[in-house]
């Protein structure tokens, strides 16, 4: 009897929703985002998303073969690589554009995801597990970007543009936008970057469609504000406060928008962030968590060599959530601060 007793954090009821609604859900909600990526960098984009569904689903069937399980159907295994097709570049020479979603797509699903025990056991989000992975294993081919509508054209993003425009810049750029528009032949502007008219992985180029997606599973409550809310005020703060300082403007002088709508910023912090597994389980955890989040993508995106820092500050965090679990546990009726602190 003692081990069928499942100790949870109150309230204790069930919200009508499944793991299959709560992942077709989201699956459903980037859809826009997909379409408006393939529209933006052609057909090749649709293989390398398709390709890691594929990937993905066909190793959670042999996962399934091997455990004796049946999650085939429950929507987890295509919502992973759905993200893992959407994280990818538009574009990758030869027969990249096959192994390397097939890699992070096998890496999830058997490695982040299979080999913890599966589905709600996994300790990282199985696709930025993928994605990273990927990453470090070709490098070269993640960081090659097609300029949209162009066939063949490649460019940095605007993240890559700004954080390499730096090196050695001596001109009187005062923003992130201005030094892109004085580094590059065609001009860009906000609208550019919130429409999705810039270079960057298939699903994360349109702000505008993510937000889309995120404020129906916001209606439907399938992710929490306070992950979100958290993650955004605190990397807007910081940016605010220090990004300025990189072309001579002091503190306070942070373009707060271009950082917005740039790179994977919002498909990160309202589709990756929040998975339910991965992040904590308090109202209060998902704050600490938030913060967290926030605080790491604006030092790895600012300071670091990478230009985008997303997927790390996610991953780090991901690995912190057991402690803030244990320090931001709801208090037990009857119990007190010490006799908890004691267990």
């Amino acid at each position: 009897m003692k081990d069928k007793l499942v100790i949870t954090s109150s309230p204790q009821f069930h919200n009508g929703d499944s793991t299959l609604t709560v992942m077709w859900s989201v699956s459903l909600a980037l859809i826009p985002a997909l379409v408006w990526g393939v529209a933006m960098f052609g057909l090749s984009s649709l293989w390398i998303v398709l390709v890691s569904i594929v990937s993905a689903t066909f190793a959670e069937f042999i996962l399934n073969k091997i455990y004796n399980k049946s999650s085939l159907w429950d929507g987890s295994a295509f919502l992973t690589g759905l993200l893992i097709g959407l994280n990818m570049p538009p574009q990758m020479p030869g027969l990249a554009w096959i192994y390397v979603p097939l890699g992070a797509s096998f890496f999830a699903i058997f490695i982040v995801k299979g080999a913890f025990g599966g589905l709600g056991n996994n300790w990282m989000n199985p696709a930025l597990g993928g994605r990273v992975f990927v990453f470090f294993s070709w490098t070269k081919h993640m960081t090659v970007w097609e300029v949209p509508m162009l066939d063949g054209v490649t460019g940095a993003t605007p993240l890559g543009a700004v954080k390499s425009g730096l090196l050695g810049y001596s001109g009187s750029a005062n923003n992130p936008l201005s030094l892109l528009n004085e580094v590059r032949d065609n001009s860009i502007s906000y609208f550019d970057l919130f429409l999705g008219k810039i270079g960057g992985s298939i699903g994360e180029v349109s702000a505008l469609l993510l937000l889309v997606g995120a404020i129906y599973l916001i209606i439907k409550k399938i992710i929490r504000w306070e992950i979100f809310a958290s993650y955004l005020l605190t990397f807007t703060v910081f940016i605010w406060i220090f990004d300025g300082t990189r072309f001579g403007n002091g503190l306070f002088t942070g373009d707060i928008l271009f950082h917005l709508l740039s790179g994977g910023l919002i498909l990160g912090v309202f589709f990756m962030a929040t998975d339910m597994v991965t992040s904590p389980i308090s109202a209060k955890g998902m704050i600490i968590y938030g913060i967290g989040c926030g605080f790491l993508t604006f030092l790895f995106r600012v300071y670091g060599a990478n230009p985008e820092g997303v997927s790390l500050a996610i991953i780090v965090m991901n690995i912190i959530v057991p402690i803030i679990n244990r320090y931001s546990k709801p208090r037990l009726f009857g119990h007190n601060k010490k006799e908890l602190e004691n267990e």
